[in-house]
């Protein structure tokens, strides 16, 4: 099995987020990513990324979430662009897992008309609730009518300990991270806004945009026991550890 980093755009937040001592005017860039891992029996997709409207009219396609995820990405630089540099289209994706369903993380999901989804049930009743909306989850990015299994503990994808999804819940209910098995590479924890910046992993230090601060702690708790254990921590929007990363075709094996 290889993987292959695609990257889905960049966004700019404000710092404050994700380090509270960060003065309320600075802003940092979150570089957003998916993954690709060719395993043996299925290609398969961790995150989507951004739809591809998201560029050029954010508020049409975000409404008002897009002036607190400001989109910085040029038009075209998305994943369905990243997966045709690999030699892949669409429908060459046999399975999606979402880590979540906020819209920088799904929001390509409905080109992938022939995938089975995988999500965490928690996560799927979060974006479901009556106020959905108001905590960042968007129905026309995540709301799509291919089939979805919905988890509810930790799932081992084809049985075989290559791909192994775990749920660490705290960012939303119902996050999930992928722990990946490459035969040269290692092992891969590919976390999701578990851990959005290495610095949060790092010195604990909880994310304002966190659903539950006790929940995500115990989360980052299992993040460093299985780092402890000889995986690479791959964080959703770190952009010090992104530009240090294989992109593209320059896979990991």
């Amino acid at each position: 099995m290889n993987m292959h980093l695609l990257s889905c755009g960049r966004l700019k937040m404000r710092k404050s987020i994700f380090i509270p001592s960060a003065e309320r005017s600075d802003t940092i860039e979150l570089p957003v990513s998916s993954a690709l891992l060719r395993h043996g029996q299925a290609n398969v997709l961790f995150d989507t990324g951004c739809h591809p409207a998201v560029p050029e009219n954010p508020e049409g396609r975000w409404g008002g979430l897009a002036k607190l995820m400001v989109p910085i990405m040029q038009p075209g630089e998305h994943v369905l662009t990243g997966l045709a540099e690999v030699g892949l289209k669409p429908d060459d994706i046999d399975v999606v897992i979402n880590s979540h369903l906020h819209p920088d993380h799904c929001g390509c999901n409905a080109y992938f008309r022939k995938a089975t989804f995988i999500c965490h049930a928690e996560e799927l009743a979060a974006a479901r609730a009556p106020d959905s909306e108001a905590r960042g989850y968007l129905a026309a990015e995540w709301d799509q009518p291919m089939p979805v299994d919905a988890i509810t503990s930790q799932r081992d994808v084809f049985g075989d300990g290559r791909i192994v999804l775990l749920p660490l819940p705290g960012h939303t209910p119902g996050s999930i991270g992928a722990l990946a098995q490459l035969d040269r590479s290692g092992p891969f924890l590919l976390a999701g806004d578990t851990v959005s910046l290495r610095e949060t992993l790092d010195t604990g230090i909880i994310p304002r945009n966190t659903w539950n601060a006790e929940a995500l702690a115990r989360s980052l708790d299992e993040v460093r026991r299985i780092e402890a254990s000889g995986a690479t921590i791959l964080c959703s929007h770190d952009a010090r550890q992104w530009d240090g990363l294989r992109k593209g075709l320059d896979a990991y094996d």
